[in-house]
């Protein structure tokens, strides 16, 4: 079964240092060349390619008819996605402020009851593992829990070329990509099965109009 899977890149940074620039992009590429190897239609979402306001306004706050074109469309693409990955540097043991800014412009119903992979990466040793750490939280809460296979990709400047192609140990680095994308695979299709079987807006309604909606009375 063919899923729909948007890669999102946490990065808006194009300039040196770091060397090589946009280094994320290398991971990203890598990413969406694996997935779609796998028989699945899959895109990168580059938040450089989406046009934002300078000061934060979510998309709902714009209502209907002032909503930026660009954001009516890739809210369109998200809610029409069976699954997402999350490609992330770390900035101060957290996510990357891009990523953050271009998930948050869209209200949770839109990601919810989908499966996520986490995929950091690091020009050295450590690979962003701290900032994924952080995402964990920070995904579940936007509805889209990430599977429990993580990636990261440490001197990602050595591991990958321009293309996002493996300098060395491409069968291995394969494997290890693919045990988080089997599992985004699995978890897309039980949603997706279960979607058929019940709408989970019947089991747990979107809270469309006020965040008071989810307090306690």
């Amino acid at each position: 079964m063919a899923l729909n899977i948007l890669v999102f890149l946490g990065s808006v940074r194009d300039s040196t240092p770091p060397k090589p620039a946009r280094l994320g992009l290398r991971v990203a590429l890598a990413c969406e060349r694996l997935i779609r190897e796998a028989g699945h239609d899959v895109e990168l979402i580059d938040p450089i390619d989406y046009e934002r306001p300078a000061i934060f306004k979510p998309a709902f706050a714009y209502g209907d008819h002032n909503r930026p074109k660009q954001l009516s469309a890739l809210q369109a693409k998200i809610e029409a996605a069976d699954g997402y990955v999350m490609v992330s540097p770390e900035y101060n043991h957290s996510m990357s402020p891009a990523l953050a800014d271009m998930l948050n412009h869209f209200r949770s119903s839109s990601f919810s009851y989908k499966p996520s992979s986490i995929v950091t990466y690091s020009a050295g040793q450590w690979g962003g593992t701290r900032a994924a750490i952080g995402m964990r939280s920070f995904l579940s809460e936007l509805g889209c829990l990430p599977v429990s296979a993580m990636i990261h990709v440490p001197k990602a400047q050595e591991a990958l070329d321009a293309e996002g192609n493996f300098c060395e140990n491409s069968e291995r680095w394969a494997e290890y990509f693919g045990r988080s994308f089997g599992q985004l695979r699995w978890w897309a299709e039980a949603c997706n099965a279960q979607r058929e079987q019940e709408s989970p807006l019947d089991t747990a309604p979107a809270f469309a109009m006020s965040p008071a909606q989810r307090n306690a009375p």
